[in-house]
């Protein structure tokens, strides 16, 4: 077996030794003692970028956590039990929860069928976000290379190529709130982008041509834009079939 980080055995209920970890219940899940919200609202205080934190439903934060099998004391638990998902600068980034009207995806529904088929299989990676472009974070437990084990990867469409991050999910969290978006997305924010973005469902993205990784798709301002399903975007830029 692909030797995965034992935190993500923990945290995705990986396959140790021909064994499937139990399955736990919500009441397992829920830490009240050391909640990870705690520390993430600390984070998002002094922010300097803009952030929505997307309500959740009850039942479906429920529902999310015990199929993610991760608990809320991980700042991953947490979000997927107390949001509906996180919306970074105006929408531009969009971190996955539990899913809600805005954000009509959640956490393990999204990668089922991208990075695992069945429920109970080993991921091979795990998409944690994504934007307005299609560029998609992911964290890697083997798929995207033996190094940099449990680290976020960003898949930019201006490349198509996997990139390491060098962060963990918390690190990523704070460089979602705090970091220079406009220097990390040099080149791929056109002129009235946050207009356009902000209006953009959160299961949809901006289809751009000529493509981005092309010589003629080069300057992001004279490129076509259409909004179309994420799922295309992720189909056309990971190579995977829908």
């Amino acid at each position: 077996m692909r030797k995965i980080l034992p935190l993500l055995l923990l945290l995705f209920s990986l396959e140790i030794t021909g064994q499937v970890l139990p399955k736990r219940s919500l009441k397992e899940l829920i830490n009240t003692q050391e909640p990870g919200w705690n520390l993430i609202s600390t984070w998002m205080k002094d922010a300097k970028n803009k952030i929505e934190v997307l309500p959740r439903s009850q039942s479906k934060a429920e529902a999310a956590l015990v199929q993610a099998q991760i608990t809320t004391r991980s700042p991953m638990g947490a979000v997927v039990y107390e949001t509906g998902g996180i919306l970074i600068d105006h929408g531009w980034i969009r971190i996955l929860g539990s899913g809600s009207p805005r954000l009509p995806r959640a956490l393990m529904d999204w990668n089922k069928g991208k990075s695992f088929s069945q429920e109970g299989e080993q991921p091979s990676f795990l998409l944690i976000a994504d934007d307005a472009l299609g560029g998609f974070f992911a964290l890697n437990a083997g798929a995207l290379g033996e190094t940099n084990l449990g680290k976020v990867f960003y898949l930019s469409p201006d490349n198509l190529q996997w990139e390491s991050t060098d962060l963990g999910y918390s690190e990523f969290l704070q460089f979602c709130f705090h970091a220079d978006l406009e220097s990390f997305y040099d080149g791929l924010r056109w002129q009235g982008w946050r207009e356009e973005v902000s209006k953009l469902a959160g299961d949809r993205g901006f289809h751009c041509f000529p493509y981005l990784w092309s010589k003629e798709g080069k300057d992001i301002n004279k490129v076509s834009r259409k909004d179309v399903p994420l799922i295309e975007l992720w189909s056309l830029y990971s190579g995977q079939d829908k």
